[in-house]
């Protein structure tokens, strides 16, 4: 594991692969670590890709750089650690993979700076920026019934249970999620342990408080979101990913995201994979970023 400073973070990662070898950053989700890119980051670094996998802000060993930073999970600052970590490691451009909050910080410097994105894979809901303003109406009941963990943070009951049971709340959303992903005490514990963040806690709630207009944002990224509020469209080569056995965010037979898409795009359903894809399915998607690095030099000759 390595850290830089990046940002307002000392951002913990790993870095797996040849170091002048095709960049690409994978990203990860709630609840889950740079872990869930073990064997994804291995395929890759096989192929030549030089894997960078982040911890993301509130998770394992990246840490405040300062205690007076708002402890923001918003949109805005996720986006913004994505472009911070592209400068401190002197990234000119690079592949991006996410799924969850890390296919949200994904897509989010993929519409904003494409020029620094080479091609993106995104998991779960393809075009993940959020529409907060919209946030306040209603979706089909079977739709809000998943959403049950979001509307739990907001209270104060919610904020106590992961005080005192991160680890118990974030199994159970890992068996609900992924309900045919058998994984073992072990793999879940070793992720586990970067719920131990100190700032854990804070970010998450602020994440889901904040995307229903809840809480105020950090005034640092007020303008970001101002931008992502336009809902902006994505201009660079895209694969989205999603589980057929997704628990939360389950394929639509119709693909609604296809029209902020408008550079090269395929939508592909993962049979027998839930939300945590790329450790469930990591061929599937080391595949996604080996077909977009392809598509790429081809295009460049």
């Amino acid at each position: 594991m390595k850290k830089v400073r990046a940002g307002t973070l000392d951002i913990a990662y790993f870095d797996t692969g040849p170091a002048d070898g095709v960049t690409t950053i994978l990203l990860h989700g709630f609840p889950y670590d740079a872990y869930a890119y073990e064997k994804t980051a291995e395929i890759l670094a096989a192929s030549g890709h030089r894997c960078i996998v982040p911890f993301l802000r509130g998770f394992g060993a990246t840490r405040f750089i300062s205690e007076n930073t708002p402890r923001s999970g918003e949109q805005a600052a996720l986006g913004t650690d994505l472009m911070a970590l592209l400068e401190a490691l002197s990234i000119e451009a690079a592949f991006l993979g996410g799924y969850d909050w890390g296919g949200r910080a994904a897509c989010i410097v993929a519409a904003l700076w494409p020029t620094r994105v080479c091609g993106l894979v995104s998991c779960g809901v393809g075009y993940n920026i959020q529409n907060i303003a919209q946030a306040g109406e209603p979706v089909p009941p079977e739709e809000e019934a998943r959403y049950w963990y979001q509307y739990y943070f907001h209270s104060e009951r919610g904020r106590k249970a992961l005080e005192q049971n991160r680890r118990g709340v974030c199994e159970f959303i890992w068996k609900i999620w992924s309900p045919t992903w058998m994984f073992d005490s072990a793999t879940f514990d070793r992720t586990a342990s970067s719920f131990d963040n100190p700032d854990f806690v804070d970010v998450v709630i602020h994440s889901y408080t904040h995307r229903f207009g809840n809480s105020p944002g950090d005034p640092s990224v007020a303008a970001i979101e101002g931008r992502l509020a336009r809902q902006p469209d994505i201009m660079v080569p895209t694969i989205v990913l999603q589980g057929g056995d997704d628990g939360v965010d389950p394929p639509a037979e119709i693909d609604l995201d296809e029209r902020h898409f408008k550079a090269t795009y395929e939508r592909r359903i993962i049979p027998g994979a839930g939300h945590n894809l790329p450790q469930e399915a990591p061929y599937a998607f080391a595949s996604a970023i080996l077909d977009l690095s392809k598509t790429a030099s081809t295009t460049s000759l």
